[in-house]
């Protein structure tokens, strides 16, 4: 067997120092175990009734706290279905001809059949050059995971992972779960903390780790509030974070709110329609990460037109290519059959494949 080379040794050093967070927060939790279930409940506390009840309610807060965290961590992320990748002969003919007119029909052969209504900033289709594909809408590329990833949210160093479509609920719950935990334990600290400073503490170890418990855990709730709170914020405008930072351009032009259906619409895209499974880490997320409904896609300019009115907005969100399935098919992996798209494209495709054709189209790479 062959040794490794130079570059193959600093790929595996750069894969074992991104778990390091994720080691600091393995050993922060071990710690703050110890601190609070011995030192805090079994030796501080005196009243048996308190130390059951806090014993009860740490572990619970502990446990979906750890099981959100463990699905963030090690939930692949979804990658585009095989329908948005380029065939081989396609391949061969990018790599042969420069770019220009050639390129442009390869791509818009392509994208008039895929349900893709985003574009670059310059108005090109949006392809990735490294994964060789056509970005589905949301999709971006991650120069970390080096793959495109469906509805990327971004790459998140304390869990080493990408957050995007097949994770996000989890990522979710494990801010509001770790903030819970946090908040837990500077609520049954408090007294004891304040006891530390009106020396109403025995002199024994306990009372360091109590002091250092109340300081770390406050530390990382104020971290976790606003951090939770921005996403909850995106949730409710269906937006992700790269998605904050730069709006999603479609063929009639930028759009922030493209993506947005109504509060209960957008919470529904993440959470799922059945509300039992909404606190449990278990993944309930509508659709396949490939295609997403939006309410601008019949008022693009190149596309067929709606009559104004208070029913336009309804009308465009029917319309769309969007899979509306239940639970249970929502669970399943990509679309592998492009069948179920065009039958979803009906009485629209004249309209789209109108403006695949225009020539004015550029070729723009995006990583």
């Amino acid at each position: 067997m062959a040794p490794a080379g130079p570059s193959s040794v600093r790929r595996q050093c750069r894969r074992c120092l991104y778990w390091i967070p994720v080691l600091f927060i393995f050993i922060i939790v071990c710690w703050s175990y110890y601190a609070c279930v011995i030192q805090l409940c079994i030796v501080t506390m005196e009243n048996i009734g308190e130390k059951i009840v806090c014993l009860i309610a740490y572990h619970f807060f502990l446990l979906l706290f750890v099981w959100s965290y463990w699905k963030t961590i090690f939930t692949s992320p979804m990658n585009p279905a095989k329908d948005f990748h380029l065939s081989y002969s396609d391949k061969e003919i990018l790599e042969r001809e420069p770019r220009g007119e050639s390129q442009q029909d390869i791509l818009r052969r392509m994208a008039k059949d895929l349900p893709v209504y985003t574009r670059t900033m310059s108005g090109a289709i949006r392809y990735c050059d490294r994964c060789q594909l056509v970005k589905p809408d949301r999709c971006h590329h991650c120069s970390v995971c080096d793959k495109c990833i469906l509805k990327m949210d971004h790459h998140c160093p304390w869990v080493n992972n990408c957050v995007g479509f097949s994770n996000y609920k989890f990522f979710l719950l494990f801010l509001a779960y770790s903030l819970l935990y946090c908040l837990f334990i500077v609520a049954t600290d408090l007294q004891y903390f304040i006891k530390f400073w009106t020396n109403g503490l025995p002199d024994t170890q306990a009372k360091f780790h109590i002091m250092f418990l109340f300081f770390a855990a406050a530390m990382f709730s104020v971290s976790l509030s606003s951090l939770f709170g921005y996403h909850c914020w995106l949730v409710c405008k269906n937006r992700s974070t790269l998605e904050a930072f730069r709006a999603p351009v479609f063929r009639h032009g930028t759009d922030k709110n493209g993506f947005s259906l109504g509060f209960s619409k957008n919470l529904r895209q993440v959470f799922g329609d059945e509300r039992k499974f909404w606190l449990l880490p278990v993944f309930t997320s509508l659709g396949d990460g490939c295609s997403f409904p939006t309410c601008l896609v019949n008022q693009d300019p190149e596309q067929a037109s709606t009559p104004t009115g208070a029913n336009t907005a309804t009308k465009s969100i029917e319309n769309h290519p969007f899979p509306a399935k239940p639970l249970r098919e929502s669970q399943s992996h990509l679309l592998t059959d492009s069948q179920t798209w065009n039958e979803n494209n009906g009485n629209s495709e004249k309209g789209k494949l109108a403006g695949m054709s225009n020539p004015g189209l550029t070729i723009e790479n995006e990583t």
